[in-house]
């Protein structure tokens, strides 16, 4: 990977007892807040890994990430990819050792917070506070809001992000299916697999829908240099455009469908049921909207078990989805 120069952002000095494993005694430290450098891809998917399967081994769930730390690269090398240099890291001066990182990405429309993690022993001393006001801070130069999809669960996550002014404005609930090897019954014929064609159909259909910009995104997924993306259109009886579109990543360090988005809770249904079937023989986790009673009814029907609840929050102007919007975490 080509090294670049790094920019200092921010430094900052932070007081705190540093609870660290090592037993260490509680000290003064300084952390300085930066840019992500190409070579800490690897003590990145580390920090992700730790800090996140702590979180919720601690809450009394089991781990999110199951496998090898590495798998958790997956978050850097498509973050850098589509936005290099948009990832926040706070550095320890006493260790040298990263202890908190925060992706973003910059939209024409909107800056959206990826994924945020700090080290427990760092747990409560501000650090993702702190990096969450830079991404406001160029929010706020650009005239845009900030967009995030945060746990329910994480009351610590919840407080973090409502404290800075975000309002949770939807609701949806975790869910996931394990597939069958042999695929799932029923799927509708005209849904089919998009190619780079379909970028300016899917992206007006986003923006229909949401009022958001992401063509970077749905380029990315649709070139896939990774070779871990997918994603199902459902063309307009009329051929006028896309009644809906639903993407899906396959990778050891994430199984999700998403982002998506349909016209109508049948569309999305059928976009649904579609996706899945691309995945037999695991078990991706998807997002629905909880006042889409329908369409959460249909993936109770083909199996489906709720595993968490998600809020997306909004910081700055809303408009509220004139269809069914399914988001995920890759890309946030």
């Amino acid at each position: 990977m080509p090294r670049r120069r790094t920019r200092v952002i921010q430094t900052t000095a932070l007081s705190g007892r540093n609870a660290a494993f090592d037993g260490e005694l509680p000290r003064m430290e300084t952390l300085q807040i930066r840019a992500l450098r190409p070579n800490e891809w690897a003590e990145i998917a580390d920090l992700i890994h730790l800090s996140t399967n702590y979180w919720y081994q601690a809450s009394g769930k089991p781990r999110i990430f199951s496998g090898d730390p590495a798998a958790c690269e997956l978050f850097p090398r498509v973050y850098e990819a589509l936005d290099p240099g948009c990832c926040l890291v706070v550095e320890s001066a006493r260790t040298g050792h990263l202890v908190g990182s925060c992706f973003y990405h910059p939209r024409p429309t909107h800056i959206s917070v990826g994924i945020v993690n700090v080290h427990p022993a760092y747990f409560g001393q501000g650090i993702a506070r702190r990096m969450l006001e830079q991404v406001i801070a160029l929010a706020q130069t650009a005239n845009n809001p900030v967009r995030l999809v945060s746990s329910a669960m994480n009351l610590d996550s919840y407080s973090l992000y409502t404290r800075a002014g975000f309002v949770p404005r939807m609701a949806f609930q975790d869910m996931f299916l394990a597939v069958p090897a042999t695929g799932l019954p029923g799927v509708d014929p005209a849904i089919r697999t998009a190619t780079l064609e379909d970028l300016s159909a899917i992206t007006a259909l986003e923006r229909t829908i949401t009022g958001l910009d992401r063509e970077k995104d749905f380029a990315h997924i649709l070139k896939n240099p990774e070779g871990i993306w997918h994603i199902s259109v459902l063309p307009a009886a009329d051929s006028s455009g896309l009644e809906g579109y639903l993407a899906s990543v396959a990778d050891p360090g994430s199984n999700l469908l998403g982002p998506g988005a349909a016209r109508t809770d049948s569309a999305a249904a059928a976009l649904l049921r579609a996706e899945l079937d691309h995945h037999r023989g695991r078990s991706p986790v998807f997002l629905l909207p909880v006042d889409r009673p329908a369409l959460v009814a249909a993936a109770y029907a083909q199996g489906a078990k709720n595993c968490e609840v998600h809020f997306a929050q909004v910081l700055g102007e809303w408009t509220p989805p004139v269809g069914i919007t399914m988001p995920t975490f890759m890309p946030e």
